[in-house]
C-alpha cells in the first residue's frame, strides 16, 4: 500500500507541477502558447483559467490528502521484522579481567623553574 501511495504521491506532484506551469499569469507565459487565454481556445473566453484553477485546486487537495496519508502511514509500527524469524542470540560473555598490578614506585612530577627566564 506505500508504495502505491508513493507512486501516487510522485504522478499528483509532477501533474500539479504542469498544471502550475500552464496558467496564465501577468505575462505570457507558457499558457499562452496553448492557448487558454485566448478567445478561441478549447474552453471559451473564459473558460479556461476557471478550469485550469480547478484542476489546480483538486490536484493540490490530493497531493495534500497522499501527503498526510503517508506520513500517518510511516509513523505507524511495523508488524514485521527483520529479525522476527531468527532464533535468539546466545548471551555474550565479557572476557576475563586481567589482573591489574600497582605500582609501588611513585615517580615525582618535573618541577617547572621557580625563577622565570629571561630571553636576551
Amino acid at each position: 500500500m506505500t508504495i502505491a501511495l508513493t507512486i501516487l504521491h510522485v504522478l499528483v506532484s509532477l501533474f500539479l507541477i504542469g498544471v502550475v506551469l500552464l496558467q496564465s499569469g501577468k505575462g505570457a507565459e507558457m499558457g499562452a502558447s496553448f492557448g487558454s487565454s485566448g478567445s478561441q481556445s478549447v474552453f471559451g473566453a473564459g473558460g479556461g483559467t476557471s478550469f485550469l484553477s480547478k484542476l489546480t485546486t483538486s490536484a493540490a487537495v490530493i497531493f495534500m490528502l497522499t501527503s498526510l496519508t503517508l506520513a500517518y502511514v510511516s509513523g505507524q509500527p511495523s508488524s514485521s521484522s527483520m529479525m522476527s524469524g531468527k532464533g535468539k542470540a546466545a548471551p555474550v560473555q565479557a572476557p576475563a579481567a586481567a589482573p591489574v598490578q600497582q605500582k609501588t614506585d611513585s615517580v615525582p612530577a618535573p618541577v617547572s623553574p621557580s625563577v622565570p627566564v629571561q630571553k636576551k
